[in-house]
């Protein structure tokens, strides 16, 4: 949900993975793997549908598409300023690899590689993500807050609220310098903030770990939601790795994060 990158066109017509998401969906787009619908849709009971036509209505997975909702609505009528991307990331084996910058056929060696050589990130002093801070009371006026984002119904008439499926929750150990990336959905709600769950079963995930240090200090567990990352640093997310690694050290050891 960041601005859109001045070069991301330019960046489209380039053989090395995106570096951020709105240069990933320019990359789809200009492969013809991206369809964007400018009409409007009603985000909870139109949106995910639509999109789930293509897994359930016999297309083949080759030809399966990201699909970019530019003109985004809810039942109410209201209208948000900020587009909703859904499939864009795994939506087929051709999407991903154009994220991760590798043919389908050596994704699964090159994650290898980058778990075998994590290169630890380097931290920033400024995030295009920054631009626009919204904190206190702000954040609890109505359609403020979480409220704000186009969150879409994934299963409409079954979901008891909208939920962010393409999340990253992130934790950090504190006794360690690891943290841990997990893609977990948070209910959208009527709160500044809304719940994270780890999956099933909680207590394989590192951040339960985190959770019982901070338990023991008596000390609240600090949280970071973050929606819209670089498609590598998502991909790393669901990796199975020994429980001191950095998730995002080894999105920086592959090959889209060099």
């Amino acid at each position: 949900m960041l601005d859109k990158p001045a070069d991301a066109a330019t960046h489209a017509n380039q053989s090395e993975p995106a570096a951020d998401l709105q240069s990933h969906l320019a990359d789809l787009e200009a492969r013809g793997l991206l369809v964007r619908i400018d009409r409007p849709i009603d985000k909870d009971t139109e949106l995910h549908p639509l999109v789930r036509w293509q897994f359930l209505g016999g297309i083949a997975e080759n030809k399966r598409r990201a699909f970019l909702f530019t003109n985004v609505t809810d039942r109410t009528g209201r209208r948000y300023d900020m587009p909703v991307a859904v499939g864009a990331l795994a939506a087929s084996p051709d999407i991903y690899a154009v994220g991760m910058g590798q043919p389908v056929a050596s994704i699964g060696q090159a994650w290898m590689k980058a778990i075998a050589n994590p290169i630890a990130p380097v931290e920033g002093a400024s995030a295009p993500c920054h631009d626009v801070v919204v904190v206190g009371d702000d954040l609890r006026r109505p359609g403020c807050g979480l409220a704000s984002l186009p969150v879409p119904v994934s299963t409409p008439g079954f979901d008891a609220a909208p939920y962010l499926t393409a999340t990253l929750c992130i934790t950090r150990d504190p006794t360690a310098a690891s943290r841990t990336w997990a893609c977990t959905g948070p209910p959208e709600g009527d709160r500044p903030a809304g719940g994270a769950h780890g999956g099933a079963p909680f207590r394989r995930r590192r951040r339960y770990y985190h959770w019982l240090k901070y338990r023991e200090r008596r000390a609240p567990m600090p949280i970071a939601i973050v929606i819209g990352a670089a498609p590598v640093v998502v991909f790393a997310s669901p990796q199975k790795l020994a429980i001191d690694l950095d998730e995002l050290a080894v999105a920086g050891g592959s090959p889209a994060g060099q």
